[in-house]
């Protein structure tokens, strides 16, 4: 399944009573397809306010954005959180969503051994036909993705993508090694272009909210070696 090379984690629009603006959210799915070129969103992740989002408010969101997109894009569900049970759990609930995809964030806080890291995902995977996004964002998490790890999960074939934060040469050490059809997405905006020039495939945003048009062209320019065009 091709999920695209720029890929916007939606923020989660909410009403002045603190719940979900169903309206708003229908307009800003509308807007960052038709006028930002997201290829696909990021649906309940860490940007989408997750960690203040019950599981029924995200299985709702996760039906909503399926419904609304009605094709245009494909949905990912941000499903990953530092227990394991929980996120088979709502991988699950995501999967009879009809959702395309999931991203499953590093544990955070627990600060697993990489063997541990490794067992999370694996078992995740197992649970479920979707396509698998990791997502390696160190500074939030406390514990980066090492590059072995990585390649391991690769392994799996459900295992599509990861999401990285971390450093240029660690990008470089995982797309040099990966298995065919493994992708790599940069996980910081700023980040986009020298990732491109390592051989990512693309990039998860925040910044498309904004300016989504001009990074599609961008990596557009970049892809067809127009890469004096794609420089700042």
């Amino acid at each position: 399944m091709e999920f695209g090379r720029l890929i916007t984690a939606m923020v989660t629009p909410f009403d002045a009573d603190g719940q979900i603006d169903w309206s708003t959210t229908g307009r800003l799915i509308d807007y960052l397809i038709e006028e930002q070129q997201s290829d696909s969103l990021v649906i309940s992740g860490t940007t989408g306010e997750s960690p203040t989002l019950s599981d029924e408010e995200k299985v709702e969101l996760f039906r909503f954005a399926v419904k609304h997109a009605d094709g245009r894009c494909k949905i990912i569900a941000g499903t990953g959180s530092n227990n394991t049970a929980h996120s088979i759990h709502l991988t699950k609930n995501a999967e009879a969503a009809g959702v395309d995809g999931i991203l499953l964030v590093v544990p955070y806080y627990n600060r697993p051994s990489q063997e541990g890291l490794y067992q999370h995902f694996k078992s995740i995977a197992e649970a479920t036909a979707l396509p698998i996004f990791l997502y390696n964002v160190e500074g939030r998490t406390g514990v980066n993705l090492s590059v072995d790890t990585t390649l391991r999960l690769a392994e799996i074939p459900n295992v599509i993508a990861t999401k990285d934060c971390a450093s240029t040469d660690q990008l470089t050490q995982i797309i040099s090694a990966a298995p065919e059809g493994f992708k790599v997405y940069s996980g910081d905006d700023s980040a986009t272009l020298p990732a491109l020039s390592v051989g990512a495939y693309g990039i998860v945003s925040v910044s498309s909210h904004i300016i989504g048009s001009e990074m599609k062209q961008m990596i557009t320019a970049y892809v067809e070696g127009n890469v004096q065009e794609a420089a700042p």
